[in-house]
């Protein structure tokens, strides 16, 4: 484990701090960021995902992927908890916390749109994270891959009749535009420039006679990408948190209400996902992956349908921003249980 690995705990307080502070000492920067985005998704941010998401990409084995229907446990296990669990336990904590616990401290209005918000993060799984969350945990590159398309062909069929359904409307627009950018941007370029790289690293090491050779040079620039990769997270921690500086410091007290019940949500489906992976006797490289897949969301979808229907402004706007907020940090700190627990799955 490298020295960024091994105090990554220490790394992400540290640029959360990092971000809120120059958010509010130079909020010009983060406003010049903000505008470089299209279709709600911001291109710096697009970078740095795209920056962490490349090593995974090399690994891929195209050869290997055929295998993956081989072993459909764990597509069953994410497709569960993606479409048949996630959405319905956010929904209830959502009512529970700001239609009971909360009522008292939230207008009814205003409640009503934090639990719209926190619906539309629960029926959007994650798109790009998802395959950081799977390298860090030395999940099956092939099998991660092939969860994430299943997940994303689903997601354009069911969005907007689960959405419209847990929200009560019936006007549900899906923002395509966002949508497809979000797939090309966070897939198909890293997915290309992976295949291209290994394709180019094998014809390098064909003089060997091997097959391990082939593996070792892909493995040695993955290796020297790690940093590179890390460094891409934290600087994405920096600008999520500085973007949301002036929020963070203004409304303190709804941050806090709104990452209740969505870190109840967070570690509540990863331990359901966790505990049926072992039940089910999946192998950890599959497992982890399977259960990050399930626990993590696609802030930039929400945010866009947030704004499209509520407004810029609104508290469900303002909820799937929490939860981008909320996110990295926490996914991290299961990265960290899901290593620690491998030899659980041995």
């Amino acid at each position: 484990m490298g020295f960024f690995e091994r105090y990554l705990s220490v790394w992400v307080g540290l640029c959360i701090i990092a971000g809120v502070g120059l958010g509010y000492a130079v909020p010009g920067v983060f406003e010049s960021i903000a505008a470089l985005e299209y279709a709600h998704v911001n291109l710096v941010v697009a970078v740095l995902i795209w920056l962490m998401i490349y090593p995974m990409m090399v690994q891929i084995d195209f050869s290997s992927i055929k295998d993956v229907g081989k072993k459909p446990k764990g597509l069953v296990l994410t497709l569960v908890v993606n479409w048949l669990i996630k959405p319905f336990t956010m929904a209830l904590l959502g009512w529970l916390f700001f239609k009971g616990i909360f009522a008292d401290w939230v207008d009814p209005q205003t409640a009503t749109e934090y639990i719209a918000g926190m619906i539309l993060l629960g029926v959007a799984p994650c798109t790009a994270m998802v395959f950081v969350w799977s390298h860090l945990t030395k999940g099956d590159a092939n099998y991660t891959l092939v969860q994430v398309s299943i997940n994303d062909l689903i997601m354009v069929v069911a969005f907007a009749p689960l959405t419209a359904m847990l929200l009560g409307v019936t006007d549900i627009t899906v923002p395509w535009d966002t949508l497809l950018l979000s797939v090309a941007l966070y897939v198909v370029l890293p997915l290309v420039a992976g295949y291209i790289t290994r394709r180019h690293m094998e014809k390098q090491s064909a003089n060997g006679n091997a097959a391990m050779s082939k593996n070792s040079v892909v493995d040695t620039l993955v290796s020297k990408l790690k940093p590179f990769s890390v460094i891409g997270l934290l600087l994405t921690i920096v600008i999520l948190f500085g973007l949301q500086a002036k929020t963070i410091l203004s409304q303190p007290q709804d941050i806090v209400l709104i990452a209740i019940p969505l870190l109840i949500q967070t570690y509540g489906i990863f331990a359901i996902a966790y505990f049926a992976a072992k039940r089910m006797k999946l192998p950890h490289n599959i497992a982890a992956p399977a259960c990050m897949i399930g626990t993590s969301n696609f802030f930039e979808l929400a945010v866009a349908v947030a704004i499209s229907l509520f407004g810029l402004h609104s508290g469900a706007a303002l909820a799937t921003v929490v939860g981008v907020l909320v996110e990295v940090p926490v996914m991290l700190s299961l990265v960290w249980f899901a290593n620690k627990t491998r030899h659980w799955f041995d």
